[in-house]
């Protein structure tokens, strides 16, 4: 065999193994399926359930929305004229799909200057860190998906002022979340 039949060869290799897979798994209305595909998914919300006690379920409601599980997710790209691009949307990225500032908020606050947003690990506790500054700062329990979403998307204030309410497209994705939530919560306790 030639040697740079060998060299394209173990190329070919490298490029099909290795890495974490990032990639949204199969079937995303189970949650059974979710977590068979990728145990390190449900590994990352348990640790952060125990961490700071936002339930898995309620997690899982929120990076289906967030990202469909994709670590590399990202906004979508805006154009003027309709062809040319002009950068994201915002500077939203992975699987929680948290924007740069608080990103850097939630780094400094909990001393994790490492973290990774298309980590699922450091996602989910980015999470469960920012779901209790909810609860303290709106009073939204940590197993009401449907509000903690809300104040996901627009922001502890925008929450607090009710900015949510002006945009009835939210309020029914909120909604969706919190029957995915419920969805998610009981086919948990079925796949155990």
């Amino acid at each position: 065999m030639s040697r740079l039949l060998r060299v394209g060869l173990l190329v070919l290799l490298a490029g099909c193994g290795g890495g974490g897979d990032k990639s949204s798994p199969r079937n995303l209305d189970d949650a059974c399926s979710i977590v068979s595909q990728r145990p390190a998914y449900l590994r990352a919300m348990k640790k952060t359930e125990r961490r700071w006690n936002v339930p898995t379920h309620v997690q899982m409601a929120t990076i289906y929305q967030e990202s469909k599980f994709d670590g590399d997710a990202r906004t979508p790209v805006k154009y003027v004229l309709g062809v040319i691009p002009m950068g994201r949307q915002s500077s939203a990225f992975g699987y929680a799909q948290a924007l740069d500032g608080t990103w850097d908020e939630y780094k400094q606050a909990t001393g994790n200057r490492g973290a990774r947003r298309d980590r699922i690990d450091d996602a989910t506790d980015f999470m469960g860190w920012y779901m209790n500054l909810t609860r303290q700062r709106n009073g939204i329990p940590l197993t009401d998906a449907r509000n903690q979403y809300l104040a996901y998307h627009e922001g502890h204030t925008g929450y607090s002022r009710g900015t949510y309410n002006s945009k009835s497209w939210l309020v029914r994705v909120a909604d969706d979340i919190g029957r995915r939530s419920e969805t998610y919560r009981n086919q948990l306790r079925r796949c155990r």
